[in-house]
């Protein structure tokens, strides 16, 4: 039997020293063909493979970072930036999980025993989910000549990147310790993330993340700030010491001050119904409602004035084609579009198209996830996508109220509040299919997730046994 085993793994290390040989061959031999940059991309591709391979966490860790930091290298086509959301060019972190996502099949391959998509709660959801997407685009396509083909397979697969680095996520956890460290890698991240909007404000511009080509998208950052905002107030109001917590208070204030420099409209509007949830949910709900207050009284004072003038605007913009009238209040084109959308899908185009809409691509763009998931998918992908933010929510409400460690306790509630945050949010943005906010949104899920399967002693979760674990957890309590 210790003979088997041993050739077994003189086996599977055999197979990744071929593999290994044969991609460093290929690799110098296209190297060689190639331009400079190109072949600078292939030799990091393969060094990235290797450490993929040979370390999961390596591979994680280095995405995290690419999340936020890696820069968008190929431009949008015409098709594309005619149906542009956030997040459609192809971007660093896209090469980074197709390297990864290689290197995690071929080590699945070799160890059989890894499996590729770990069982969890989320995953029927998400698989609906999906499906519905395709269904609809396929009817789409087949029926409306506006539906571009290419472009619709390139969404739909920016859509499973998500999902992908979810399922790397939850694969490779499996004690503790390795959700405290991830933690504090995505923590690292907004830390810079904040330093380079800082580094904006003197500019007069709202601020953005890097590499998000010319005009930036201020939104999308204020989107993320809200999210991992919740986070570090879910692990502050948690039981703890007080010393861990200090590197926490110092990031707040870095967070504050970025957030308010994007003059992001839709993230300001989030921030509130995210404290409400947190404050709904937290044990400690004092810990953040007297910082809140104060805040508030304090704010008027020292709120630049750019900061209060982009809040008014939404009032007070001069008077100019397209703005709408709610009595006899305007409201500003931007916002106004937004409304007028939603008035349009809801009262005219869904109706022609009600089961599976008209296919991604086979409608102008709708800066709204939920019209935008109506029109596109039809009811049927309405349902499907309402049934994946459910289960979402439910699970991580279950985890908040049956898991009894205080690190695990403040993602959990960290979670809900970005959670109901970022569905505001999605009410002027396409939030749901950024690849900015999705991609730590989805990582952060995964941490979630796999938290009662680590306090049930590292025991791997199938669709059944978190769901019950957690249930029956709340019952005792």
């Amino acid at each position: 039997m210790i003979g088997t085993q041993q050739l077994d793994d003189n086996l599977r290390v055999g197979v990744l020293a071929l593999a290994l040989i044969a991609v460093a061959v290929t690799g110098a031999i296209v190297a060689n063909k190639l331009s400079l940059g190109l072949a600078v991309a292939a030799v990091a591709a393969i060094i990235i493979f290797t450490f993929s391979f040979v370390s999961q966490e390596i591979a994680l860790y280095i995405l995290l970072f690419s999340m936020l930091l890696g820069p968008q290298f190929v431009a949008e086509s015409e098709a594309v930036a005619f149906y542009r959301g956030r997040g459609v060019s192809l971007r660093f972190d896209d090469f980074l999980i197709a390297v990864i996502g290689t290197a995690w099949m071929m080590k699945v391959a070799i160890h059989k025993d890894f499996g590729i998509f770990l069982r969890t709660p989320l995953n029927r959801p998400i698989a609906l989910y999906l499906c519905a997407c395709a269904v609809a685009t396929l009817n789409g396509y087949l029926t409306n000549p506006r539906v571009n083909g290419t472009v619709a397979v390139f969404y739909i697969l920016k859509y499973f990147e998500y999902y992908v680095v979810y399922f790397m996520a939850v694969n490779h956890l499996k004690e503790r310790e390795q959700i405290r460290r991830f933690v504090i890698t995505m923590l690292v991240v907004c830390f810079l993330i904040c330093l380079y909007g800082i580094y904006q404000i003197p500019s007069g511009e709202r601020v953005s993340a890097p590499f998000e080509g010319s005009e930036g998208e201020p939104n999308t950052l204020g989107g993320y700030l809200v999210m991992m905002l919740s986070l570090v107030i879910g692990l502050l109001v948690t039981q703890g010491s007080f010393r861990k917590k200090l590197p926490l208070l110092a990031l707040l204030p870095f967070m504050l001050v970025t957030l308010a420099a994007t003059q992001s409209r839709g993230s300001w509007l989030a921030l509130p119904f995210m404290l409400l949830t947190l404050i709904f949910f937290s044990k400690r709900r004092l810990a953040i409602i007297i910082p809140m207050l104060i805040i508030i009284a304090v704010s008027p004072l020292v709120m630049p004035k750019s900061v209060i003038d982009r809040a008014a605007y939404t009032f007070t913009q001069p008077e100019e084609e397209g703005q709408m009238k709610i009595g006899a209040v305007k409201i500003d084109t931007s916002t106004s579009a937004r409304l007028e959308s939603w008035r349009l899908i809801l009262t005219q185009d869904f109706v022609k198209r009600p089961l599976l809409g008209y296919g991604i691509t086979g409608y102008s763009f709708v800066d709204a996830q939920i019209p935008m998931v109506l029109v596109n998918t039809g009811l049927i992908g309405l349902i499907a996508f309402l049934i994946l933010l459910g289960t979402i929510f439910r699970q991580s409400l279950k985890v908040y109220r049956a898991t009894t460690d205080p690190l695990f306790s403040g993602i959990a509630l960290g979670h809900l509040g970005a959670f109901v945050g970022l569905l505001v949010h999605a009410v002027g943005a396409n939030t749901f299919i950024i690849v900015r906010i999705m991609e730590p949104f989805w990582f952060l899920t995964a941490l979630v997730v796999m938290i009662p399967a680590i306090e049930n002693g590292g025991e791997r979760p199938n669709l059944n046994e978190v769901t019950s674990t957690a249930g029956q957890a709340i019952g005792k309590r």
